[in-house]
This record gives structure tokens, C-alpha cells and sequence, in this order.
């Protein structure tokens, strides 16, 4: 979509936008569209202004948009589940304050589930999912964000702005499912009435604001209701409608909306990968007719499991291959109605079902749910995605609806009657998420079952037909502390928050730097105003790039120099002019040079030089694997007596699920070991004693987990064993070894940027770290500020030991930190695993940076303790080695005892302690 209607301004601003909030191509279109509709009707914000004629003119610019379907004009934008309609609603506010002027939004939501979610989302900074993320603006000031829970409370700062005393960007949130039950048998709403901090309604307030826009999300879903009518009386500027379901459901069948001006469905979701692969599954030459409806519900239910255990075997070899997270899946079987619910959960908990392999492993979802059985149901569902949550298989009749946002949904087996296309569109829906947030590439991890034996055929036409945005694919079977943490808190270094204005930030929004909240104040931004804070951003960003490239930048006080200090300059103007002109066009007001040179020496002053280092073995190398116990995480396959068969409802590609078992050889490993000898990097002659180990424990596991007769195990390894040995593979891959007779050591970064932390609290204060503890065994709940010469503006500490420690250091190095994971690649050897070590401190003194760990005296020597210290020992001798060759200082490992920690020692003391 272009942008020659929108003038250069905005032009600009929409790149900025979206570049800084990442945003997708069907979110960047979204976002065009809508400030192309205002630049072609520029009176679509004004206050007055002629409906009829604005549709006219926007028709023209639209040709799906007929009619606004409100009094107010409303755009429509259908973008499949998925994609990303919450965070293209920050992209919409963003854009419309930033060049619009519009300070006021109100966002609906359809039900609670929603509502939670959106407010977390705009309120959360800390959240991965916060979607103003990015908005220098909105870092600077934040908007607020006002709920239907507290919108009485923060009255009071409304007032303010009747005075017009402030110009924050204020974001409404409500749940249009609670107005509806407000305003039934003609009551008013209670947002319509008297508010004793306005002295008027809130309703009367809002809607009597220039500026309010409203977003609806998952409009279709209350379209025609009461609850809306009310909303309509808001008369706001303008409406934007974000939904998957461009339709409403009619006697007559579905109604599509007529106000759409950007259509991006399921099946351009698919195409572009952002979604999983819809597939329906059934068995081969299955026939329904030859069943009882009570035999075809078994049926599928088993061939379900089947599935889902394949799925969770195949998830698991993924993430061993390529050491991401374990996702473990889970079944979703749709029921008619509460009282088959409850049948079938307490079928699968049954002995009779799979020998009692699912008791404990399923939950029932659905309204017949109250009190303590209520709340224990949605904590299961809620910590569904959890590896540690032992829900495998869903059942549920119609509460699974927008908003339950899962990645690991694999299995749907729908037992209830519907039509094709309903079943279509509703159930997939809820599954079409991906768990790493891209296609990997692996069919098993990038599709979605839907085992319908009975309809399978019904649904692989529907999908094909050319009226149906949907392209489906198709699948065949053949026959401690108990003590909650309260908040999450991120902390960035004190590098970014000079340049951010933001070093902390807490997930349930709680303001730890403001005054009276910490005895502390947190960094403040040294660069004022949008245009200076951008510049210096991209400068950051460009600065830091030069870690990786230690032939010009060995260490971070290289960057200094002149010839490096004009590339860093060319390449800012080339990013400024590339991506947000504006900014090169105020440089009578910003000195690109002034703002490169400052953020220059701020880089170089909160920096400690940490070398990237690799070790390559080189000459004579020699290799093999470890003898381990064969992890077999949750897996239960079940043997089969018939193939699966599963169709894309994209492509219309069919696959082989399982393969109708054969009884192939004596010994149940060589099912196993013959798929293993094909890998390249496994010798028979070699490893043949290992990899027969491994498969006498992973058929000793199968054994042992359930009493399948011998033809069963046939069974499950003729039709597994391949995937099993992959399994196997990913495994040894982790207990891989060699031995070379000599390693060349290279350095890939001469510094590198400080990770993010994220901290866990109990709580919602920072104290002063020279304060006295009065209760030392709460200082692992208890967050520490007050440092003047800490990289980061917060840190925890494990033990007062720590803390002690770090007063040593405020006193006597010229800056320091606590490490987090990823910043050092130091790894140790704990039995059969490499390890990654993280010391407690990291200090650079005036002549030597040093690292340290504080242990317990009687851990001194423990094993684990000693190879930690080898290990960091190494990693210190070669950054030693690169940055004495480049004019740095020297690293040193000190292992110091916690009783030899006081305040009234010096660092010099402890160098001769080991």
C-alpha cells in the first residue's frame, strides 16, 4: 500500500512507527489505510462535518466501504487471527496523537478475558507484549490508562484537564460484556452516572470531548447489542473496528460488515507464515457410516491422542535439535454441551482409556464451573503453556473464545455439530498462534490438527471454496517459597535509561522511580526533546554495532577516535535520512556532532570492556559421546492399527501421519538403531555399544510407563522408531565431546552491551543499599537502589554477603554490575552437562577489572565451585591475553569467602586470598 496521498510529515511518522513497533506488513497497511482515509477526508476528525458526503469521499478512496453502519464514522479493518490487532492498535494511537493531535481513545473489549488482556498490554511496560514499545514519545510520557475498575478513582486527574492543565494521552478501557449486563431492563449504565469526582457523569465527560476516538476490538462480537447503542451516544470523532470476523451471524446466514477498508484473511496469514498451517485429519478409506455415533466419538477421540502424542514427540525432538524452549501441547475436544463434558472428562480419566494415561491430565471448561472448582479450572487454563502443567487434553463447550491467546494448541477434536465453515473459522481460531512466533519449517510444528473423520471431506470443500478466505490443509490417520512474588520488574542498564529516560520498569505498572515511592531517583534522560533523544538513540544503536568489529573498535575507548567518530557520523545521517527525515531537517536545532560526541563518552564512561571470546580446536581432533540416561520427558505413543492422514487446507497436500504397522524384526532397538546408524556424525563401529544402550532405555521406558503386550511394542516402534531415533539424536548432540591437540582462540566482540535484567519481588519499594537490614533472610525479595557507581540503577542480591560487597565496590572501583544470563559465554562442567557460569560482580578498578564470586566458606573447595573457577580463570587469562594487546586493562578471578566480606576491608586484601 503506498503513501503518495499523505503528506511527508506523516510519511514520516508512519515509517517511524512502523519500524519502532516491528510492525507486520498487514499492520503497516492497516496503519496506511487508516491515515490515508484521513488525508483524503481531512474533516473525518473535525467535530462537524457531513456524514453522508465524508462516505462518499472515502468510498471513492475504498471501494469495499459502503456504509459506516453507526452515526459516527467507522472504519472496519479484518485482519486474521494472529496477526497482531492489539499492537496495530498502538500503532493507531501513536499515529493519531503524534500527528493528528488526538489525545483521548476508548477502547472497547468484548468480554473480560479481553479486557484484562488489553490493559496489560497498554499499561505493562514491562511486558513483551506492550505495545507502545519503542515510542520515544510515549517513553518520555506515558499515557494513561484509565479501566472500568478505576475510572471513578482517577476522576480527580480528569478534572485537571477541564482546565486544560495537561495534554497526557489518555487511553479508556472498558468491557462492553459488563455495560450490556448494566444497562438491561433499561437501566442506565454506571458509567452514566453521577461521578462525585466530576460532578457530572463520566459518560457526559467523555462525550464531551473534542478528541475521543474509539477502537473496537473483536468488533463482530457485539455489533447489534444494547451495550453498543449506549456506546454510540459517546458521538465520537471517529471508529475503528479490528476483527478476525468481518461478518455477523443471521437467520439468513452471515451478514458481512459493509465499512471494511482493509481485508486480510486467514488464508493471507497462512501464504505469509504468520500463523500455523490449518490441517484436517481423518483415517484412510474411513467410512463414518459403519459407526454408532458413540463408536465415532471414540474413534476420534483416540486417533486425537494419537495425534497429540506424535505432536508432543515431535516438539519435544525440535526443541532438543535446536536448544529453544520445550513446548508441550495440548488436545482441545469440543463438547455439545456441559453435561457431555463432564462424560467425556470422566472417560479420559478413566483406567479404560489408555490404561489411565490422561487421569490428572485433563480439564473441563465451560460455565457449569462456580466458586473454588471455578477459579481452580481458569488457573489451569491459564498456565496451560507451562511445561510444568500436567493439562494435556481440553475439554470445553463455548467459553474458549477471543482473547485465550495459547501457542501450544496442536489438536482439535470436534465432537459437537456444526456447519463446515463455522467449525472452520471458530476452532481454528484458537489454535492458529505460533509457539516461537515464526514457522520453523517443521510440518509437525507448524500445523494444526483437526481430526474429523466424520466431516473430514465436508471441510476440505469448504475450504476450497472460492467464496472461503479460508485455505485449510488436510491431515490423514491411518486405522518452596509458598510466598507469591508481587511484581516482575525490568531493569535495564543505566546506559540505556541516560538515553531512554526509563531504566526500570515494573509488569503491573507500579512507579518505582516516583517520589515517595523509592528513597532513590532512578537516571534521568540527558537528551532533551524528540528530535535530540532520536538522534542520540541511533547513535547508541550505530556505536554499539561496533562490538563486532574489533579490528576497528577493540575496546569501547576506541570509539573515540576521529576516524571512527566520522563513520559513526555518516552512518547516524545515513539512518536519520533514510528513516526519519524530520530529524537531519532541525539540525539547525540539533548538532548531530554535539549529540554523537556526548553519547560517545557516555558509551565509553558506562562501559566495562567485555571481550566476545571463542575457542576453536585445531591439529588433531578426537570425538565421541558421553554415556547419558535417556530423557523421555511426558511421551505415551499408542499403537495403531490403522494409518492417519492429514490434508493442508492451504495446499491441499496430503501426508502420512503413521504407517500401517508390521512386525519387521526380533530385537524392538533395531527399530531404533537403524534410523540412528543413517546420521552422519554416528559410527556403527564406534558407538554401536551406546546407541544400543540408548534404545534398550527408550524400549525399557515403553515397558515399563504401561503393559503393552509385545505386539504393541512392535507396534509403537515400526510406526515411531524413526522419530524416536531422532529424539535419541538430539540428545547425544548435547553429549557430544572431542579433544583436539591444540585451540585458537579469536575474538568476535572487543566490548559488548549490558543485557537487560528482570527481577522478581515481594516488594513494591527500592531500598537504599546502605540501609541496615533488619530482617537479612528477606533480602532475595528486596530490590536495591542508591548506587552512584552500579552500571544498572537496581540490582538483588542472593546474601547481606552481596550486598556488603557492593558497598566495597561503591567505594573503591570505578563501576561495577551483577551479571545476568547471557552476558558472559562461560560455561563449566557439572557431570555430564556444560553449564553456563555467571560470578557475582564485575569491577573495573584503576589498574585491572576483576571478577568475583562470594561463596559460603564450607563450599571453597566443592567440585562444582572449583570448576567454575577453572573456567572463568580461562576466560579471564584470554581477555587478559586481546585487551592488554589493545591498551585495556587485565581481568582477575577472585573466590573470596563470605566471612572475609566486611565493609571496613579493601579490594587489594582480597587479590591474595586464592
Amino acid at each position: 500500500m503506498t503513501t503518495n496521498t499523505i503528506n511527508p510529515t506523516n510519511t514520516r511518522i508512519l515509517k517511524a512507527i512502523t519500524g519502532r513497533l516491528s510492525l507486520r506488513k498487514p499492520q503497516e497497511d492497516s496503519l496506511i489505510a487508516l491515515a490515508q482515509a484521513i488525508a483524503s477526508a481531512p474533516d473525518t476528525l473535525e467535530q462537524s462535518r457531513d456524514i453522508e458526503s465524508l462516505l462518499k469521499t472515502l468510498s471513492s478512496a475504498f471501494p469495499t466501504l459502503s456504509d459506516f453502519e453507526r452515526e459516527f464514522p467507522s472504519l472496519c479493518f479484518a485482519l486474521a487471527t494472529g496477526v497482531g490487532k492489539t499492537r496495530l492498535m498502538g500503532a493507531f494511537i501513536s499515529f493519531l496523537h503524534q500527528a493528528h493531535g488526538i489525545n483521548n481513545f476508548f477502547v472497547l473489549a468484548p468480554n473480560l478475558t479481553i479486557y484484562n488482556k488489553l490493559i496489560a498490554d497498554f499499561d505493562d511496560t514491562a511486558s513483551p507484549k506492550y505495545v507502545f514499545k519503542g515510542i520515544a514519545e510515549f517513553a518520555v510520557n506515558r499515557p494513561i490508562v484509565i479501566t472500568g475498575d478505576n475510572y471513578e478513582q482517577k476522576g480527580a486527574q480528569l478534572k485537571q484537564d477541564l482546565f486544560g492543565q495537561a495534554q497526557e494521552v489518555r487511553i479508556n478501557i472498558f468491557n462492553i460484556s459488563k455495560i450490556v449486563s448494566e444497562v438491561r431492563g433499561g437501566k442506565a449504565p454506571r458509567m452514566k452516572r453521577l461521578s462525585e469526582y466530576l460532578g457530572d457523569s463520566y459518560f457526559n465527560y467523555l462525550s464531551e470531548l473534542d478528541d475521543l476516538v474509539l477502537l473496537m476490538d473483536e468488533s463482530h462480537r457485539y455489533r447489534a447489542s444494547a451495550g453498543m447503542r449506549a456506546i454510540n451516544e459517546l458521538n465520537p470523532r471517529l471508529g475503528l473496528e479490528l476483527t478476525a470476523t468481518p461478518f455477523t451471524e443471521s437467520n439468513r446466514g452471515p451478514v458481512p460488515f459493509k465499512n471494511v477498508i482493509v481485508d486480510y484473511p486467514l488464508a493471507c496469514a497462512m501464504e505469509d507464515g504468520f500463523v500455523k498451517e490449518p490441517a484436517v485429519v481423518t483415517q484412510r478409506n474411513f467410512d463414518p457410516k459403519q459407526y454408532s455415533p458413540e463408536g465415532l466419538e471414540t474413534v476420534k477421540l483416540e486417533d486425537g491422542v494419537r495425534l497429540h502424542e506424535a505432536t508432543k514427540l515431535e516438539l519435544f525432538t525440535y526443541a532438543k535439535q535446536n536448544s529453544v524452549k520445550v513446548v508441550k501441547p495440548f488436545m482441545l475436544v469440543i463438547a455439545r454441551n456441559t453435561t457431555h463434558a463432564a462424560q467425556l472428562l470422566e472417560r479420559i480419566e478413566s483406567d479404560s482409556f489408555f490404561n489411565g494415561a490422561y487421569k490428572g491430565k485433563a480439564i473441563q471448561v465451560d460455565s457449569s464451573k462456580s466458586g473454588a472448582a471455578e477459579e481452580e479450572m481458569i488457573l489451569r487454563l491459564l498456565a496451560v503453556e507451562s511445561v510444568d502443567e500436567p493439562t494435556e487434553i481440553v475439554i470445553h463447550v463455548n467459553m474458549l473464545k477471543e482473547g485465550w491467546d495459547v501457542t501450544n494448541l496442536y489438536t482439535i477434536v470436534p465432537l459437537r455439530a456444526a456447519n463446515a465453515r463455522t467449525l472452520i473459522e471458530q476452532s481454528i481460531g484458537r489454535g492458529l498462534r505460533l509457539p516461537y512466533g515464526k514457522r520453523t519449517g517443521v510440518d509437525a510444528v507448524d500445523r494444526l490438527n483437526i481430526v474429523a473423520h466424520d466431516r473430514f471431506q465436508e471441510i476440505v470443500d469448504e475450504a476450497n471454496n472460492p467464496n472461503n478466505p479460508l485455505r485449510l490443509r488436510q491431515v490423514i490417520l491411518d486405522k518452596d517459597d509458598t510466598e507469591q512474588p508481587k511484581d516482575s520488574v525490568a531493569v535495564t542498564s543505566r546506559l540505556e535509561g541516560l538515553f531512554t529516560g526509563r531504566s526500570v520498569q515494573s509488569a503491573t505498572g507500579f512507579d518505582y522511580s516516583a517520589p515517595g515511592k523509592s528513597p532513590d531517583e532512578v537516571t534521568k534522560p540527558v537528551f532533551s526533546g524528540v528530535t535530540e533523544r532520536e538522534v542520540a538513540l541511533t547513535t547508541l544503536r550505530v556505536l554499539q554495532s561496533y562490538q563486532n568489529k574489533p579490528n576497528e573498535a577493540p575496546t569501547s575507548k576506541a570509539l573515540l577516535n576521529k576516524d571512527v567518530q566520522a563513520e559513526v557520523y555518516k552512518a547516524v545521517s545515513e539512518q536519520l535520512s533514510g528513516q526519519q527525515q524530520s530529524l537531519l531537517e532541525d539540525e539547525e536545532k540539533v548538532s548531530l556532532q554535539e549529540v554523537i560526541a556526548k553519547a560517545t563518552e557516555l558509551v565509553v564512561e558506562q562501559t566495562i570492556d567485555i571481550p566476545r571470546i571463542v575457542v576453536m580446536p585445531s591439529g588433531e581432533i578426537t570425538y565421541g559421546y558421553t554415556p547419558f540416561l535417556l530423557e523421555m520427558g511426558q511421551l505415551n505413543l499408542q499403537p495403531t492399527n490403522r494409518e492417519l492422514i492429514s490434508q493442508s487446507l492451504q495446499t491441499n497436500e496430503q501426508v502420512s501421519i503413521s504407517s500401517l504397522p508390521e512386525r519387521k524384526y526380533t530385537r524392538l532397538e533395531d527399530y531404533i538403531v537403524e534410523h540412528l546408524v543413517d546420521y552422519d556424525d554416528i559410527s556403527y563401529d564406534e558407538h554401536a555399544e551406546l546407541i544400543y544402550d540408548l534404545a534398550t532405555q527408550s524400549v525399557n521406558f515403553f515397558r515399563d510407563i504401561r503393559e503393552y503386550t509385545e505386539d504393541e511394542l512392535h507396534n509403537i516402534f515400526f510406526g515411531f522408531g524413526k522419530r524416536i531415533a531422532e529424539n535419541i539424536h538430539a540428545q547425544m548432540a548435547e553429549q557430544y565431546w572431542e579433544k583436539a591437540s591444540s585451540y585458537e582462540t579469536s575474538i568476535t566482540a572487543g566490548f559488548v552491551p549490558l543485557c537487560d535484567a528482570a527481577y522478581t519481588t515481594g516488594e513494591k519499594e527500592i531500598h537504599n543499599v546502605r540501609s541496615t537490614l533488619q530482617d537479612k533472610g528477606k533480602i532475595k525479595k528486596m530490590l536495591f537502589g542508591g548506587f552512584r557507581k552500579c552500571l544498572y540503577d537496581v540490582q538483588k542480591f542472593d546474601s547481606d554477603t552481596e550486598r556488603t560487597f557492593a558497598l566495597i565496590l561503591e567505594r573503591e572501583a570505578i563501576k561495577w554490575f551483577k551479571p545476568v544470563s547471557g552476558q558472559f559465554k562461560i560455561y563449566y562442567k557439572d557431570g555430564i552437562h556444560h553449564r553456563e557460569y555467571l560470578p557475582d560482580f564485575v569491577a573495573e578498578l584503576d589498574d585491572r577489572v576483576i571478577m568475583v564470586e562470594t561463596k559460603a566458606r564450607r563450599d571453597m573447595t566443592d567440585t562444582l565451585v572449583e570448576n567454575k573457577a577453572e573456567a572463568a580463570k580461562k576466560w579471564c587469562a584470554n581477555a587478559t591475553d586481546y585487551l592488554t594487546q589493545n591498551g585495556g586493562k587485565p581481568w582477575e578471578y577472585i573466590l573470596i569467602a563470605h566471612d572475609d566480606v566486611h565493609e571496613n576491608r579493601d579490594l587489594k586484601g582480597f587479590s591474595s586470598i586464592i
